[in-house]
């Protein structure tokens, strides 16, 4: 078990990673905001496949939680963390604090337009200027370094993919497929706010994802008939909806219900069970979605 080295300043972190590139190795981020599960876990064992020196970043930022949102209650556990991902193999742990990421000065925001207007942008404004300005600054301070996120917050991984495009960051993205629990529910952070009772109707999402994704298979291609069968799941379980979206995979423009899809249908979900916001996806004609016992 490897007792991963934790950077809590600029200097000293760059100057860690600049030795591994020196020395001939590739650096390979894992960004997360803590409280750590199989799903981040995994994302680490991605990365040690691709680089030589993989490094964490834990950071809970405060820009892309909205007026009301679960900032505060956004659980935190760094040593618990790091014990996790000690025992993964893990060569260093970045946690900054929010004064050393936002100090007093701080005037920058990083805007993707069209990707953010539909799904989760529609329903958080300025939720993903801040993920695309806290993503911009760790690849600043990171790159050149591939980096792994994972697909359950598909949107996400299309606006980071565009913002390094965009902005010619030395940086690979590789997106990892969703890990899922018992019963096919996404893996996440905030899962552990559900009761009994939630967690069992939270599974209607992946329950739904799963009729969709089987009708696709049998041929159906009606982008209103493989929505509706998520929306027949969700509904019924779900305290709200915040959208059960049809979208192009590559450009997540919104499909009409007269739209017919092509080899590839992306079907995402946001829902509140209880007081927790729980999003999922997939991509119907790529994703396998079997379900977990």
């Amino acid at each position: 078990m490897k007792n991963p080295s934790v950077f809590t300043e600029k200097a000293e972190l760059r100057q860690a990673l600049d030795q591994v590139r020196s020395a001939g190795g590739e650096v390979v981020v894992v960004p997360t905001m803590g409280a750590l599960h199989e799903g981040h876990l995994q994302l680490v064992d991605a990365a040690k496949k691709a680089g030589d020196y993989v490094l964490v970043t834990v950071f809970v930022n405060p820009k892309q939680f909205g007026p009301g949102e679960d900032f505060d209650l956004y659980p935190r556990d760094l040593e618990g963390d790091r014990a996790k991902l000690a025992q993964r193999g893990v060569d260093g742990i970045f946690a900054p604090s929010v004064a050393l990421m936002y100090p007093p000065e701080f005037r920058t925001t990083v805007a993707v337009s069209d990707l953010t207007a539909g799904m989760c942008g529609a329903h958080r404004p300025g939720h993903f200027d801040g993920v695309t300005t806290v993503v911009a600054k760790l690849f600043g301070l990171t790159s050149p370094c591939t980096a792994i996120f994972g697909r359950k917050d598909y949107q996400q991984l299309a606006v980071i993919r565009r913002m390094t495009e965009d902005l010619c960051l030395p940086v690979k993205i590789v997106g990892v497929p969703t890990v899922r629990g018992a019963g096919g529910l996404a893996l996440s952070s905030r899962n552990a706010y559900l009761g009994k009772d939630e967690r069992q109707r939270a599974l209607s999402l992946s329950r739904g994802l799963r009729a969709a994704a089987a009708a696709f298979s049998r041929g159906e291609r009606r982008a209103g008939a493989l929505r509706g069968l998520v929306v027949e799941h969700v509904e019924s379980a779900a305290d709200r909806i915040d959208y059960i979206t049809a979208a192009d995979s590559s450009t997540l423009a919104p499909l009409s219900d007269e739209d017919v899809a092509a080899d590839r249908l992306l079907i995402a979900i946001a829902a509140h069970i209880g007081k927790t916001r729980l999003i999922d996806n997939a991509v119907l004609g790529e994703d396998l979605l079997e379900e977990t016992p």
